[in-house]
């Protein structure tokens, strides 16, 4: 969006059980006078598009992101969609009949046909973690409507050294974390059983908020010992003493 502006941004997470009626829309249930009834309510995706159809001349456009987007049903999930977004299918001409009819909070009740599409200011951003050995990847039809970028761990970066100057980490202990873990990732890169995805990232490092820490060796020490070692003991589950002699050489030098 080129700023930080949350009412321009919806954000779910997918799992096994999330629908199409939680992100398109659909009949859920709820409770009116204590009797169980089915309404029809719009879902995340769709809400967002009503934001974005009311302010078409906004030089912001809208997001929508989706955390885990490999960890839903996306046939299921998206349905219709899979058309509609398409970046020559965004106006009225390609409107279809959604499959629920809303009441729109505020508007009134809508009882007559409704015709949806996705307006051109709406970006789908989707993360994935390709790693996970219980997920499989994107189906054809879905990865083609997407242009995929790699993010990777950057202890090389500029950026994320003054990040940590700014928190008051002591500098040889930033050039140690940055020199060790890209060593470390360069064996779990090489390892054929792992790979390139399995990396470990400089999120581990970064601390959280920005209070300053009294004992940085402490925290430092805490960071391998219970979240890098377990990794790498997850990671080398066959060979532990490997796993513990690459977290042991995290900590050479303290």
């Amino acid at each position: 969006m080129g700023q930080r502006n949350s009412e321009n941004l919806s954000a779910v997470q997918f799992h096994e059980s999330y629908a199409y009626e939680d992100f398109v829309g659909g009949f859920r249930p709820s409770v009116r006078k204590g009797q169980l009834v089915f309404e029809a309510k719009d879902g995340a995706f769709l809400r967002l598009c009503e934001e974005a159809k009311a302010n078409p001349e906004t030089d912001i456009p809208y997001v929508m992101l989706i955390d885990e987007i490999n960890r839903g049903n996306l046939s299921r999930v998206f349905g219709e969609l899979l058309m509609l977004i398409e970046p020559d299918k965004r106006d009225s001409a390609h409107a279809i009949e959604l499959q629920h009819r809303r009441h729109m909070e505020g508007k009134g009740s809508n009882l007559g046909d409704e015709s949806f599409y996705v307006p051109p200011n709406i970006y789908i951003v989707g993360t994935m973690n390709l790693a996970d050995r219980s997920l499989t990847g994107m189906n054809i039809a879905m990865r083609r409507r997407f242009a995929f970028f790699d993010l990777r761990p950057r202890f090389d970066s500029k950026r994320f050294r003054e990040w940590l100057n700014d928190r008051k980490m002591p500098i040889d202990l930033r050039n140690r974390i940055c020199e060790k873990m890209e060593s470390l990732n360069k064996v779990i890169q090489n390892d054929p059983s792992l790979g390139e995805n399995y990396a470990i990232g400089h999120s581990f490092f970064c601390p959280d908020g920005d209070g300053e820490i009294d004992d940085w060796k402490k925290w430092h020490q805490s960071v391998v010992d219970q979240e890098i070692r377990p990794l790498l003991k997850e990671y080398w589950f066959d060979d532990p003493e490997k796993a513990d002699d690459q977290a042991d050489k995290l900590l050479a030098g303290e």
